[in-house]
């Protein structure tokens, strides 16, 4: 995992302008001559390959808008284009099929985050200050962006298109608790945290989630604190305990 990318900052509707290949999945799909062009990491940036790029960007943020207002199962990709002022026909070009758009919306939003993740995962330092750190990057580059729409999407959909759950599964989450169990195995053996932790990190991580659910149900009428919160959930675990 070592070619992750590192956290963005902020995070809004800004993409990553490129994403991985997408995975090849079943359904619809454009015409074998709409295939994405293969790109040549030897050429230097043009004017023609900065305007394909700024296109598929445009693309999946309006992807995001799209989604996020009509849940994926209602979404169509030519609203998608309407969005991004473009013909529908233009999306293949980047895109097979509505699934692989959102899975690369999935890459673009979520996965530049992951490689903050990974290196708090290496560090030896305090594992409560570990946890404070990793609260102040959910604060600022998850839920005060437009990723918090994201993972509110998966919340929503996930069940009914299990495809799109394993997905974000294998991309997104089993990294995080990758990283999430480094740093707590060293929490454990030196005293700071539960064993328990280590088997279920989802603990750890379960404000966050907390948080999204009840913004998007309570917000407006019950404003939730979210790094008061956490930070009474960091307190909480790293309170001393009494010895056996």
């Amino acid at each position: 995992m070592s070619g992750r990318r590192g956290p963005t900052k902020g995070g809004g509707s800004k993409v990553a302008k490129k994403g991985a290949a997408p995975v090849k999945r079943g359904g619809d799909r454009a015409p074998a001559s709409a295939a994405l062009p293969a790109g040549n990491s030897g050429d230097a940036p043009s004017g023609r390959a900065a305007r394909s790029a700024g296109r598929r960007e445009a693309i999946i943020a309006a992807a995001l808008d799209e989604f996020a207002e009509r849940g994926f199962e209602a979404a169509r990709l030519d609203d998608v284009a309407k969005r991004a002022g473009i013909a529908k026909g233009t999306i293949y070009l980047y895109f097979r099929d509505k699934e692989t758009l959102f899975q690369e919306l999935l890459r673009a939003m979520l996965v530049p985050i992951i490689g903050g993740f990974e290196t708090l995962g290496q560090s030896d330092i305090p594992t409560r200050q570990l946890a404070e750190h990793l609260r102040d990057v959910f604060v600022h580059e998850v839920f005060e962006t437009r990723r918090k729409d994201v993972i509110r999407l998966m919340i929503a959909e996930g069940r009914r298109f299990p495809k799109l759950a394993e997905f974000y599964y294998r991309e997104v989450l089993s990294c995080i608790f990758e990283a999430l169990r480094a740093i707590l195995k060293r929490g454990v053996a030196r005293g700071e945290v539960p064993a328990d932790l280590v088997e279920f990190p989802q603990l750890l991580a379960a404000p966050g989630l907390v948080a999204i659910v009840w913004t998007g149900l309570f917000g407006d009428i019950a404003p939730l604190d979210v790094r008061r919160m956490m930070q009474a959930h960091i307190d909480i675990l790293f309170a001393p305990r009494s010895k056996p």
